[in-house]
């Protein structure tokens, strides 16, 4: 098809590689066990015709500046916030990006967070290593249950429906959601009732973020909004670190305003080792492994290999933020 050179900013799984390799693409992979710089990522892409990259590089206005020749960036994620989207359409650039490739793997991971959290398991796990199980306590190690419960979500998108899914189904949970659009399918598959940010806040007993991270969203989980949730809610965080303001979790925490939290997601990540998250007995941290399944990772390599196939063979890019940019 092409000798169009790709640069590909980690070492992607081979599946979206080969294909891109199949299609007569020359194909370069950074190959250290490191992430690079961002004047790394400069210096290769401007020998590259496109970039396969991930969202822990940054292609903010100083790298598009310096690499305005490339036609497309593909990014290996469903987010896109670390890419500034007006400046790539700006120049020209189009942006792709992979959703729904990952959409079971990060509901599973929260759907286990809210279980785990719920039931104090990352705690007293630790407790038995730190060699802490002793003798029967009637009134301690004390979890909550789910059945019944109001689940609320942030952001009633793929990942928002299919958690949604699991705590009907498993724990017969009432659904509320909030979100710029009404979802018509969750209010006809799962009888969602749409709330405003404050009722959400309000009536949920778990409250499970599934939002993109933008300019409205960074921060809004933060003191005065934690100060309206119930002292019994858990906060279930499987986004971007970002949405959430972490001392103000922290603190909502150590007083009580609400009752845990289960974080696939942190900010910064990765968290410190000493961050006082990790020792509280009602939290759950992982180190933002949502789509950490061979299904997930495989299909989002071949969703942004394809992105890349697309615009090069007849400008019809499968998953593109900015479509604007082909009709220039």
């Amino acid at each position: 098809m092409t000798n169009k050179k790709v640069f590909a900013s980690r070492i992607f799984p081979e599946c979206g590689i080969n294909l891109l390799k199949e299609a007569d693409f020359l194909v370069t992979e950074w190959n250290e066990d490191r992430p690079m710089t961002q004047n790394e990522l400069i210096m290769e892409a401007k020998r590259h015709d496109a970039l396969f990259c991930t969202v822990s590089d940054k292609i903010d206005k100083k790298f598009l500046n310096e690499c305005s020749h490339l036609d497309i960036i593909s990014q290996f994620a469903v987010g896109y916030d670390n890419i500034d989207v007006r400046e790539a359409t700006k120049l020209g650039i189009a942006v792709g990006y992979t959703p729904g490739a990952m959409t079971d793997a990060t509901a599973d991971i929260a759907f286990s967070l809210m279980i785990a959290t719920a039931r104090k398991m990352f705690y007293l796990h630790k407790r038995i290593i730190n060699g802490r199980w002793d003798y029967f306590r009637p009134n301690s190690d004390l979890g909550i249950e789910l059945k019944n419960k109001t689940l609320g979500i942030f952001g009633m998108g793929r990942i928002g429906m299919e958690m949604a899914h699991r705590c009907k189904g498993a724990y017969n949970m009432q659904v509320i959601y909030h979100d710029l659009n009404r979802n018509s399918a969750a209010e006809k598959e799962l009888n969602a009732r749409f709330v405003d940010f404050h009722s959400l806040l309000a009536q949920s007993d778990i409250l499970s973020v599934h939002c993109q991270l933008s300019e409205q969203t960074r921060g809004i989980f933060n003191k005065e909004a934690f100060g309206r949730m119930k002292p019994t809610s858990v906060f279930i965080n499987t986004s971007r670190g970002a949405v959430h303001h972490e001392k103000d979790l922290i603190e909502a925490l150590d007083t009580g305003k609400i009752w845990g939290a289960g974080l696939d997601v942190t900010d910064p990540e990765p968290m410190h080792r000493d961050n006082p998250l990790l020792q509280m007995e009602s939290v759950g941290v992982l180190p933002h492994i949502g789509s950490a399944t061979v299904e997930a990772r495989n299909a989002m390599s071949l969703m942004a290999a394809a992105n890349i196939i697309g615009y090069y063979k007849d400008k019809n890019v499968p998953n593109l933020v900015n479509p604007e940019v082909l009709k220039k």
